[in-house]
């Protein structure tokens, strides 16, 4: 695997998967009696990092232009938290990281859905969400009532995203959406935090984060992009939608 350190956030790649995600790192449980430690590379995409879960190993440096490489061997699953150790600007403080030890069927599990792009979630959904109302109209339960929501919908607020600078940014498999100088967004609702451990990723949190970073992150590289509030709830829901 690959940690590449960023101000203020961290990037990991599974090559052998075609996945890539953002401060929080999943690794398979070893083994004391057939240990399957898990090998790290790591870089820095600017300044110098520090790469620090006390409970797995010590801190190895991410620095530009090399690369350092580490292991840790866990030997029970669980939430490992650990953060920068290196002193990397105003937000050294909250770039934080998270270490999900799984056990191999898990671990399986979540590369499986780390690896699907988000139609074809979409297309699940759909599926299932066909199915529910075919079981519902089977047994009388459907209402022939046509509610109209006056709520913004994952589908409209995909294409503000689109036509915002997010997607010079930010990378959402399946879409237009190729930026690679923040997070990958493609699964952002499968991690259990924002803006690198800083807030925990709820709704509110993400819709609060869209509309000013720093005041969560003062010093955040993402600027306030100075959307409407309709623009902005169109957003939230899209990305509440990448799961």
């Amino acid at each position: 695997m690959i940690v590449v350190g960023h101000q203020f956030w961290w990037e990991f790649r599974y090559p052998q998967y075609n996945v890539v995600t953002a401060n929080e790192l999943h690794v398979p449980l070893s083994n004391s009696n057939a240990p399957r430690p898990t090998f790290l590379k790591l870089t820095s995409a600017d300044v110098m990092h520090s790469f620090w879960v006390p409970q797995l190993a010590g801190k190895t440096d991410l620095l530009p232009n090399r690369v350092n490489e580490m292991w840790i061997d866990p030997l029970k699953p669980g939430l490992y938290v650990g953060q920068c150790a290196q002193f990397c600007g105003m937000q050294h403080a909250k770039m934080l990281l998270r270490v999900y030890v799984d056990t191999p069927t898990e671990f399986q599990s979540w590369i499986a859905i780390q690896q699907k792009a988000q139609h074809e979630i979409d297309a699940d959904s759909a599926a299932g969400d066909s199915a529910t109302h075919l079981q519902k109209a089977a047994l009388g339960l459907t209402s022939t009532t046509s509610n109209v929501s006056t709520e913004p919908s994952a589908k409209e607020g995909q294409l503000v995203f689109e036509r915002q600078a997010c997607i010079n940014c930010h990378t959402v498999a399946g879409t237009v959406a190729n930026g690679r100088y923040g997070p990958d967004l493609t699964h952002l609702m499968t991690r259990s935090t924002l803006a690198a451990g800083a807030i925990p990723n709820t709704g509110e949190h993400l819709k609060e984060w869209i509309a000013d970073p720093n005041q969560f992150k003062p010093g955040s590289l993402m600027p306030a992009m100075h959307l409407t509030d309709r623009q902005n709830s169109q957003i939230t829901a899209y990305l509440l939608s990448l799961k």
